[in-house]
């Protein structure tokens, strides 16, 4: 255990470190220095990352039960930010980082997933619900994992890498738990990638910033992002110019009703004749 905690701090040290570098430092310093305290003083971090390499770190991360930065009044780092940090210190290569994005992936069916919500679920003969199942316990057990692998490209990779390696998962909308200072909350894995695209600081983290995408599609480095939600969206931006067309057609049809208008041009005589008597009346 000693010699765990003398290996924390050595990779602390810039002094004599020869490890693999990222962005010209030592990829431990992309943690803010009361982070890695907190995260190489607490009990997870002495009892549960010791000796861990990266195979058996997925067996940690299957473990896990939440997402999350540091929590509660003491600031107390959570294990999926331990194990992130223990990832910084190992550095995998990147088809390690990948396997452990893409675990499960293989049997990842969008449709069958969505079957397997429900009602939907009903609808399918024995084979397919089975299989639907399967697939949506496969993509359950190694979310986390998934997870994890996510925020670590995001705070090591190159720009063009990370939007072409996190914008798949937009469309993944498995729950997620998340720690939080105070309590614990439900979200889904599309809005954890879509935080780390667009936020500077996530669990914790200060992220480097990343650039504008606008920018490096004008520079032909990303293609453009086309949303899974293209369709719906055009479809509920057209149901709403039918909608004002509707409106505008029926309030114009008022407006020229007879009675409308009768009702207009006697409330006009009114005053006028009001208006009339009342200076007739001062005259007088």
């Amino acid at each position: 255990m000693a010699a765990h905690q003398a290996d924390a701090k050595r990779m602390l040290d810039d002094r004599g470190y020869t490890g693999t570098l990222i962005r010209g430092q030592n990829p431990a310093l992309l943690f803010e220095k009361a982070v890695r305290d907190r995260i190489t003083e607490s009990y997870y971090w002495k009892e549960q990352c010791f000796g861990l390499n990266a195979a058996t770190l997925c067996d940690r991360a299957v473990e896990l039960t939440f997402i999350g930065g540091t929590y509660g009044v003491a600031q107390k780092p959570t294990p999926f930010l331990c194990l992130a940090f223990k990832m910084l210190q190992l550095t995998p290569d990147k088809e390690v980082v990948e396997a452990y994005l893409n675990w499960g992936s293989e049997v990842f069916d969008r449709k069958a997933e969505d079957d397997a919500e429900g009602d939907g679920l009903d609808q399918l003969d024995g084979g397919e619900a089975g299989n639907a199942r399967r697939q949506k316990n496969v993509r359950a057990e190694f979310k986390y994992l998934r997870a994890l692998a996510a925020f670590y490209i995001r705070l090591t990779w190159e720009p063009v890498e990370i939007f072409k390696t996190l914008e798949p998962l937009l469309e993944d909308r498995v729950k997620l738990r998340q720690r939080r200072r105070d309590g614990v909350d439900l979200t889904f894995m599309d809005e954890f990638i879509d935080r780390l695209l667009t936020r500077d600081r996530v669990c914790a983290t200060t992220l480097w910033k990343l650039p504008d995408r606008g920018m490096l599609q004008d520079l032909d480095m990303l293609e453009e992002y086309v949303s899974p939600l293209g369709e719906e969206l055009d479809e509920l931006d057209k149901d709403e110019e039918d909608d004002n067309r509707d409106s505008d057609v029926e309030e114009v049809r008022n407006g020229r009703s007879p009675s409308d208008d009768s009702e207009v041009a006697n409330g006009n005589g009114h005053a006028s004749d009001s208006s009339e008597g009342s200076h007739s009346d001062d005259g007088d």
